[in-house]
Order: structure tokens, then sequence, then C-alpha cells
């Protein structure tokens, strides 16, 4: 079992050209498809979830395994619901614990032809494509977003096209926001007509070309060295100023640990400056992502922090607010969580581990989220550091580009 050291120096500099989003790509490869389109998508990721969805669109087998891949289970049981022939969509042991049931019974109810292999509610499924009609459907809205996005990107084909309606509170709106302009910039019409309601006209798509983004998620690693740093300055590739993604509020949120950006030709670049503040109080319900990346930051820098809107944690990868709580224990930090939505912590202090190792859980964010902590845990160790090729597979090699040894237990 590999097991990384990495020795960081305090002074950092280096030009990285970010891996290309996710997010992005797997929505515009699902979209690209619905078009049936010829045209070329340029930039796309190379990471392993974008893998998945490529080969799984490339052969349409009869049983598609998607690894640990919860976007491409999600878009592609929509996608499935809607394409020709019969397919089992399967995953990974903790995918085939991650629920399902909500977009399932979604898509039953547009009359989609789904049963559950193994147990009620989760992977595998057997879906039979079919011609959906459309028409209107209910969503919570705290859901995760991928249910949403998913629902949303199949509403062009279908020939009533799809009234979303979504109750309660919208959590991960940007999310949702990103689906729809991606629908839009392939020719499809989609809009909020309401606070609650999405419609999606019977529109379909029109094939182009289309350049990714870069990804603000994998940007913030490299805003969480520069904040742990002495010193630093990076430049960062690929970002755009009006970015689609959400996860690029991340800039807003370093800014107050002592982050500055300035937006150029190619990117961005990011500088230390001084520390700002000593607490710090955000609602991730937008940008969940980025929680394991700020809790390790604000907690090594001695910045006291009450993070909220962290309800999907406990269904991503793996439990991260629980795998959270865990690893900065080892580090010497007691985290205290509430309601299943929020992380805090208040100062509070254990004894450190002599050697801690951090536990990844398969999940490539707590990797990279606690790489950065070798600047003030040296002895740590990262275990089973591959899982990054999930998301960003260079980030090792991007790392040692800024200096930064990497030692293979």
């Amino acid at each position: 079992m590999a097991r990384y050291t990495l020795s960081i120096p305090t002074q950092l500099q280096a030009a990285i050209q970010l891996p290309a989003s996710k997010s992005i790509s797997n929505r515009a490869l699902i979209i690209h498809a619905l078009a049936r389109s010829t045209q070329v998508l340029s930039n796309l990721s190379d990471c392993d979830d974008t893998r998945v969805m490529i080969n799984a669109l490339k052969h349409l087998e009869d049983v598609i395994d998607i690894g640990a891949a919860g976007t491409s289970m999600r878009f592609l049981t929509a996608y499935l619901s809607v394409a020709e022939g019969t397919h089992t969509i399967t995953g990974s042991e903790r995918m085939q614990q991650r629920p399902i049931q909500v977009l399932v019974d979604a898509l039953r109810i547009l009359g989609a032809d789904i049963s559950y292999k193994r147990k009620e509610g989760y992977p595998p499924l057997l879906i039979r494509g079919t011609s959906l009609k459309g028409g209107k459907v209910s969503l919570r809205g705290n859901v995760s977003s991928q249910y949403i996005s998913a629902l949303l990107m199949i509403g062009p084909v279908l020939p009533e096209g799809l009234s979303l309606q979504l109750t309660g509170d919208i959590i991960s709106r940007p999310y949702i926001e990103l689906t729809l302009q991606l629908m839009r910039d392939f020719d499809a019409r989609a809009e909020w007509i309401s606070g609650q309601e999405i419609r999606v006209w019977a529109q379909p798509y029109r094939g182009r070309s289309f350049l990714v983004e870069s990804d603000w998620s994998a940007a913030s690693y490299w805003y969480q060295l520069a904040a742990l740093a002495e010193k630093a300055a990076f430049d960062l590739d690929g970002l755009f100023a009006n970015s689609y993604q959400g996860d690029s509020r991340g800039a807003e949120v370093f800014s107050k640990l002592g982050i500055e950006t300035v937006f150029t030709e190619k990117g961005v670049s990011i500088y230390k400056k001084e520390n700002a503040v000593t607490y710090l109080e955000e609602d991730f319900i937008d940008i969940p992502d980025l929680a394991q990346t700020l809790v390790v930051t604000c907690a090594l820098l001695g910045v006291h922090f009450r993070f909220t809107g962290l309800q999907t944690l406990r269904i991503k990868e793996t439990d991260r607010i629980h795998a959270l709580v865990t690893e900065m224990r080892k580090l010497g930090y007691v985290l205290k969580d509430e309601h299943d939505s929020v992380l805090m912590w208040d100062g509070e202090r254990c004894e450190p581990e002599a050697v801690p190792v951090i536990s990844t859980y398969e999940d490539h964010r707590m990797a990279m989220a606690f790489a950065p902590a070798a600047l003030k845990f040296p002895q740590m160790r990262i275990a089973d550091p591959q899982v990054v090729t999930k998301s960003y597979p260079g980030y090792w090699e991007d790392l040692k580009k800024a200096g930064v040894r990497i030692d293979n237990q």
C-alpha cells in the first residue's frame, strides 16, 4: 500500500496548467451524445470519471461498470433511459451503497423502464431504453444536484419537454445553473420560470465544437498551499473570469484568508498576503466540494470556523464529515459536527499522532485537501495517494513542479 511523505518548501512559486473541469466535461459529453454530434469537444478532463464516461458512451456495452464515478452513475442512468438497448449499470462496492432511488423514481414517473438488480434504491440498475414523452416531475431541492442535472439534460429530447418542480430548499444551485448554461450553449431552451420550477422545451440540441474550462475545484488546492506557505505565488492557467463553475467562489473565500487573485489572459495569478481573519463562517450549500480544503486550511492557520450547508457530504465518495473529524484528530484538531450539516472548530486541540497517516477513504479530495498539511506536519503520510486520479491525475507531478519532494514510504 503506497504512502506518500511530502517535503514542502515554505516559499513556493510555479506555473500550473490545471486539469479541465470534470463537471463541465461530463455534462458536455452527455449533451454531445444526446445531440448525436460529430463536432469536437476540446480540453476534456483526463480524470477517471471522465474516462469512464467517454468509454461508456463510446461502447454502450451490455454491462457498464462506472467504478466510483458518481456523476457518471447519475448522468448515465438518465441517458440510458432514453437511449436504444438494454443495459446494466453498476459500480464499485461504495457506489452500490450510494442511494439513487430519488432519480429512478423521477425517471419512472416520466415512463422510464428501470429495475434494481440487487438492493432496492441502489445500483446496480437494469435499464431498458425507451421513448419517454416527458412532462411534469417533482423533486426535493435538497437532494444531490446531479439528480436534477441528469433529468434536465434529457429534457430537450423528450417530445413534451420537461417541467421540473423543486420543493423545499434548493442546494448546490450553481451546479444546476452550470447544467442549464451548458444546455443553452448547445441550443437547448431551458430556464427557470419561477424560484422553484425549471422548464425545458422540446427543442433538440445542436452539435457544436466546445472548449472545456479548467477546474476551479483543482485550483482550490493551490490556493490552500498559498495560504499555508510563508510566501507563495502561483499562475493557474485555463480559468475564466466569468466562469460557469460555482467553485470559482473559492477565490472570494480564500481572499479572507489572505490570498489575492488577479485574472490574466491565461488564467489567474494568486499571491500570499497577510491573513485577514481569525474566525470564518461560511455556508457551503453551493460549494460542498471545497469543504475539505477549507476545513484543513483554517484549522492549520489557527482560524476558528463554523461551516454550514454540508448535508451532501454524508453521501459523497465517503462520509466526508466523519472522515474530516477522524483525520483532523490525528493532527490534533478536535472538530465538532451538528445536524449532519455543520462542522466547526473552536480551537480545541488534542495530542497529535507522532507519525499521522491520513486515510483517504477512496476519496480524491481527502488526499488533495490533506497533502498541503505537510507544511505544518512534515512527518505526516498520505495513504492510497493514487485516489487523486478521480479528478486530478497530475496532482502529485504538479506538486513536484512547485518544488515539493514526494517520497513513497
